[in-house]
């Protein structure tokens, strides 16, 4: 029930047989509707705050997704080229033994045919300078006296 010592608040009387006592209030409120006009006005600054503040929200993580991306890309560039940096590796190494190897082997085929043919060289050179000795050295030396 309403307080009534409400000043806002009408009361009318209606008295019938007495049998039935009605009382009717009539509420009347003087005043302005300023007090709703200025809880409209906060609530729309405070929806435009919330969307500013949203907004900037995902601004920012916009911009730590793409430091996140960026990062991620450089990281995956640089195995890819750590990668293929060890492949050429892997295959100047090959490569490398492979030449060292047959280098060897033509060397070594190089000294074998170098040394046989100056071993002939050396045979053909001996073997006439070996007769013509052994010819020299019966011309010229004097036959000795048997005893």
């Amino acid at each position: 029930m309403s307080n009534p010592n409400d000043p806002y608040i009408e009361r009318t009387v209606i008295e019938e047989p007495a049998v039935v006592r009605r009382e009717v209030e009539a509420t009347h409120r003087s005043g302005s509707s300023a007090g709703w006009w200025i809880a409209a006005l906060v609530a729309v600054v405070a929806i435009f705050g919330a969307v500013a503040l949203v907004n900037n929200r995902n601004a920012t993580d916009m911009q730590a997704a793409r430091e996140a991306g960026r990062t991620e890309a450089m990281v995956d560039t640089a195995t890819a080229d750590a990668q293929r940096a060890a492949a050429a590796a892997t295959g100047a190494a090959t490569s490398a033994a492979s030449s060292m190897a047959s280098a060897a082997d033509s060397a070594a085929d190089t000294a074998t045919t170098a040394a046989q043919t100056s071993a002939d060289n050396a045979r053909q050179a001996a073997a006439p300078s070996a007769a013509d000795t052994g010819a020299d050295a019966s011309t010229t030396a004097p036959a000795e006296p048997a005893q």
